[in-house]
């Protein structure tokens, strides 16, 4: 048994040194050796578990990619049944969407600032972008678009999916946290206070779906 639980801790010390890493230089700044010794690990180990490079960076991604899958559906879930027999408000749908990845006790553990830091990365590069986000979100996030289509009628498709590229993109530079907000504000707002952003998204994405929601 201890061996066991020695191989579980040395995995997710790889899979931890991964993220860090992978958020800070993206996937070409990053070797296997230099994830092993931020892990403490042989590289022999990380290629043992992982096998090549890419591989562990997809499987990096994936680990936290389930958990925040299952936060929103739930939340969308909840809010289509307070909302039945109507279709939920399109502020309720955003904040189902924005809700559990900005605020919540997970915000306050580094894995997680580095894993938002990795998201941003992979929705912003060609290479990962449009394969790994496709296989990660994708079928979670086509219930949100399903979702904003019903409580949007009177919206074309193309406005609806313009509109949600829109709120990919502002979560993006979210989970980036630059400090260029800080910059901006003269230190008023905080680029890593993503729960104090919270409604400020909010109020703004649905201001602007509702606006091409108008006939």
């Amino acid at each position: 048994m201890a061996n066991a639980d020695t191989k579980v801790s040395r995995k997710d010390a790889i899979l931890d040194a991964a993220e860090a890493l992978f958020a800070e230089h993206g996937y070409d700044g990053v070797t296997l050796r230099a994830i092993a010794a931020r892990a403490g690990v042989d590289v022999a180990l990380a290629n043992y578990h992982f096998g090549r490079k890419h591989e562990l960076f997809e499987q990096t991604f994936q680990r936290r990619a389930e958990i925040l899958n299952t936060w929103r559906l739930e939340a969308l879930e909840a809010c289509r049944r307070e909302a039945a027999p109507a279709a939920p408000s399109v502020r309720d749908i955003i904040d189902a969407y924005l809700r559990p990845l900005m605020t919540g006790p997970h915000l306050k553990e580094p894995g997680w600032r580095n894993y938002y830091g990795m998201v941003a990365y992979v929705n912003s590069s060609v290479t990962w972008g449009g394969q790994l986000m496709t296989r990660s979100y994708d079928p979670a996030i086509g219930s949100f678009i399903d979702a904003l289509k019903e409580a949007l009628p009177e919206a074309g498709d193309e406005a609806i999916y313009w509109g949600y590229h829109c709120l990919s993109g502002a979560l993006t530079l979210a989970f980036a946290q630059t400090g260029r907000l800080d910059h901006l504000s003269h230190g008023k707002v905080c680029s890593t206070d993503l729960e104090g952003g919270y409604l400020q998204m909010v109020d703004f994405i649905t201001a602007g779906f509702e606006r091409i929601g108008r006939p």
